[in-house]
């Protein structure tokens, strides 16, 4: 079967971004326009006058921003449908070009307000009440004062932002349109053939060992075409973020990005740390599970995601899984399901399988206008929870965009992926009371593995390796291929013992993560499913008031902490407990497993 072009696409099966501008035409215009907004964009020593020109900046920096955002997010989601487009292309890289123009005058307005004494605003504040809508984001500003640079550098190194973000950027494009997969063979010796998209979503998960390693091998050697050039990007990358943590005075580069979370270091190891050492004896159990299983003389890399039952893989259709999800997320409320029903029915989900499209799944929520869903869709339950846990990041920021303004909707992303899934736990639960069939309880036992491996194992792999890359750097040791490939190896055979067979083809699975270009966020996976654990673990304890708690802490935005803003839904994230609660969980579900066959 070949791979399909976008424009062979049913439209039912992609998103409609109309919602943000109806053309290509309009798209311009407004891009014309906020180009002209940014550049009178009120900044200098007149903030410090009066309150009420501290208001305008301020003002002025947020409706700049409201028309941004629905800028940025057309193009970039027009590219992710399809990356090999030369429109989306060409798109892409003016609003590029536009967001360092933008990026440069916020940075400087930003500085300039920074720059002003901390009792001069506490003035303003006072005697102009309207300054009380901006106070979270003001707060955020000062506890920056320490590591902010004066205006003009500030300004100076915003510009830059289409430079500091290549290595993304680069990353990003190269794997969308330039890497390219010959075909392989598959268990009948038939040519099959190979994409991104399809081996994270369809061969890494064949129950065929022969096609499964295949694939792997064949998507391996692509990927080891172009490990040097992606070990430049990622080195790249990580001395940028060094040199600047430096230039503005933090310790380590770590130290930067976790300040940027609002989350200490002790919070930061506390996860890496204790999942780490604590989940391998649980997960090590797993793996000989599934070796004994699949009757494998010997458990591969490759082999992990294997499913144990390869002959029960509920098969659903999109409309069938989508009504499932609603049923069983119909705890959160009336306004919650008519957000869901209304996803389904506006076309905010893209879940087409076509040629240039990015690979994974996300969720992207611009302020002024609904969600959007990327995933590809395959006609398994499977499939149902990575909608449902999309979803939940759409339910987030419906919900925080609604009730906030939009400099403090986005909480730190240590916070993200709970809302995530804790719609997985809701949907597998839901699942579970809906069958008497033991082999279908199992299947659901098994997807919540899924879930704990995606986030307490993949993810947290990933958080280990970048601290370790980190502190490489920190030392001035050079990145080079060799070094990431082998450091990459030497985690996933730390955390998986004699119980897997680790060789340099697991090395290189590094090169398969964009989120290594967004701060330190594979750790934050574990955090947030941390967070949902003890979240749905209350629920079936206390019932509704936890629901309630959990949707006014989505309300909420960005306008605490993080660990603020789980108390606010009675979590707490300081006890190593939560943690380690998490964690035993995990031990009791492969126990379940095990006692199943």
């Amino acid at each position: 079967m070949d791979l399909t072009k976008r424009q062979d696409v049913p439209v039912e099966e992609t998103w409609d971004l109309t919602a943000l501008f109806p053309n290509d035409e309009a798209w311009q215009a407004a891009l014309a326009e906020v180009k002209e907004q940014s550049a009178k964009l009120p900044v200098g020593e007149k903030l410090g006058e009066r309150p009420e020109h501290l208001l305008n900046g301020l003002q002025a920096r947020e409706a700049l921003l409201e028309k941004a955002v629905l800028v940025i997010t057309y193009a970039s989601l027009s590219l992710a449908g399809n990356g090999a487009d030369e429109a989306a292309q060409a798109n892409a890289s003016r609003v590029e070009e536009a967001q360092a123009l933008i990026q440069a005058k916020l940075a400087k307005l930003e500085a300039d307000i920074i720059a002003l004494p901390t009792g001069l605003i506490e003035q303003f504040r006072k005697s102009l009440p309207e300054l009380e809508r901006f106070s979270v984001y003001l707060d955020k500003l000062l506890a920056n004062q320490p590591y902010t640079l004066s205006a003009e550098t500030e300004e100076a190194l915003a510009s830059l932002s289409p430079v500091l973000s290549a290595p993304y950027s680069t990353y990003s494009q190269s794997k969308a349109a330039d890497m390219s997969f010959p075909a392989f063979k598959g268990a009948n010796g038939q040519d099959k053939p190979l994409s991104f998209a399809r081996f994270e979503d369809q061969y890494e998960l064949s129950p065929n060992t022969e096609e499964r390693r295949n694939a792997f091998h064949v998507f391996d050697e692509t990927l080891k075409a172009y490990e040097h050039t992606y070990a430049k990007l990622f080195a790249t990358e990580v001395s940028k973020n060094v040199t600047i943590a430096r230039l503005r005075g933090f310790k380590s580069a770590e130290a930067m990005l976790l300040h940027d979370q609002d989350v200490s270091e002790t919070m930061y190891h506390n996860q890496l740390d204790t999942i780490y050492e604590e989940l391998a004896p649980h997960m090590r159990r797993y793996a000989t599970l599934k070796k004994e299983v699949l009757g494998l003389s010997e458990l591969r890399f490759e082999d992990l995601k294997a499913p144990l039952d390869p002959e029960f893989e509920p098969e659903t259709t999109y409309d069938n899984a989508f009504a499932t999800i609603i049923d069983a997320l119909r705890v959160f409320g009336d306004d919650y399901v008519d957000m869901l029903q209304r996803a389904k029915t506006d076309r905010w989900v893209d879940r087409a399988d076509n040629i240039g499209k990015a690979t994974g799944a996300f969720c992207s929520s611009p302020y002024g206008a609904h969600p959007y869903i990327l995933l590809t869709w395959k006609n398994t339950m499977r499939g149902g929870f990575i909608l449902a846990h999309e979803l939940g990041h759409a339910g987030h920021f419906y919900l925080a965009n609604a009730h906030q303004p939009l400099s403090v909707t986005r909480p730190s992303m240590y916070c993200i992926e709970a809302p995530s899934t804790i719609n997985e736990l809701f949907l597998g639960n839901h699942l579970l009371k809906q069958t008497d069939d033991p082999r279908m309880k199992r299947w659901v036992l098994l997807q919540f593995i899924g879930t704990y491996y995606h986030n307490f194992v993949t993810h947290l792999l990933e958080g280990v390796f970048q601290h370790r890359v980190y502190r490489y750097a920190e030392e001035g040791v050079p990145l080079t291929a060799v070094l990431l490939r082998q450091t990459k190896q030497e985690v996933i055979s730390g955390f998986w013992g004699d119980a897997v067979h680790i060789d340099e083809r697991a090395g290189r699975t590094w090169m398969r993560q964009p989120h290594y270009y967004k701060g330190l966020y594979p750790y934050t996976y574990s955090a947030g499913l941390t967070a949902a654990t003890k979240a749905y673990s209350l629920y079936e304890q206390n019932g509704q008031v936890v629901i309630d708690r959990w949707l006014d802490m989505l309300k909420a935005g960005g306008t605490k902490k993080p660990l603020d803003l789980f108390k606010i839904a009675g979590v707490d994230m300081e006890n190593k407990e939560t943690i380690r609660a998490a964690v035993a969980y995990v031990g009791r579900l492969i126990e379940k497993l095990e006692q199943s066959y």
